[in-house]
């Protein structure tokens, strides 16, 4: 069903980054820095596919991505939903729901046997689609994703995540290059605003947390293992 009502972003920024430290998908550990997928280090790290397995906060995000990119993008904006393996695939298909719209999903290589094909589901040209995925931090896969996308014949110039990284100023200058526009509900700064008001993690290591989102490179270079 369509969403009937639209919170203002601030609002849905808010309440999602409660969800997320309500669901345990937020993580913070300064004195022992996670490691990402690039190999640095990070004193956060956050897994939105545990949002799958809690039904009222899964509902209630998902109508706040539809109306989100309803608002920012149109209401007939979109032809097909297309989800990003693996993390996608169940957004893609709840929004895809809520707007009544064919669902499709991107493989993140061709699966090597077979039609050898990257996109899975009825994907015709012309069709204008979106890409959902849980997050984003630099937008190196939604590249790769909206390029499969394009190669059907088909246009991607959206993709919709529930969480932003929102501390990496290049992201949205690259997705942009590639005629790519980013929705989003919120970013680590919506996360860190909420846990402080939440009071239940040590200000100190919410101070190392802020340092980092301040400046992410620097503290990761001077943590960084050679």
């Amino acid at each position: 069903m369509i969403p009937g009502s639209f919170p203002p972003k601030a609002e849905i920024a808010r309440l999602t980054a409660r969800m997320l430290l309500e669901v345990g998908a937020v993580h913070f550990n300064a004195a022992e820095p996670f490691t990402l997928a690039s190999g640095l280090p990070s004193p956060t790290y956050i897994d939105c596919r545990k949002l799958i397995s809690f039904p009222r906060i899964r509902a209630t995000l998902m109508d706040f991505m539809a109306a989100t990119v309803m608002r920012e993008a149109g209401f007939e904006a979109f032809d097909n939903i297309a989800g990003g393996e693996t993390a996608g695939i169940p957004f893609a298909a709840l929004v895809a729901e809520r707007l009544a719209l064919p669902m499709s999903y991107v493989r993140k290589k061709p699966k090597g046997y077979g039609r050898n094909a990257r996109i899975e589901g009825v994907m015709t040209p012309g069709q204008r689609v979106l890409l959902v995925e849980d997050l984003t931090t630099d937008g190196g896969s939604k590249l790769s994703f909206v390029e499969a996308i394009r190669e059907t014949g088909a246009v991607c110039a959206h993709t919709a995540v529930i969480f932003y990284y929102g501390i990496f100023p290049e992201t949205l200058d690259r997705l942009a290059q590639q005629g790519i526009a980013l929705h989003h509900l919120c970013t680590w700064w919506d996360v860190l605003a909420e846990a402080r008001e939440s009071g239940g993690f040590e200000r100190a290591t919410l101070d190392e947390v802020e340092s980092f989102l301040s400046a992410p490179r620097p503290w990761q270079a001077a943590r960084s293992r050679d």
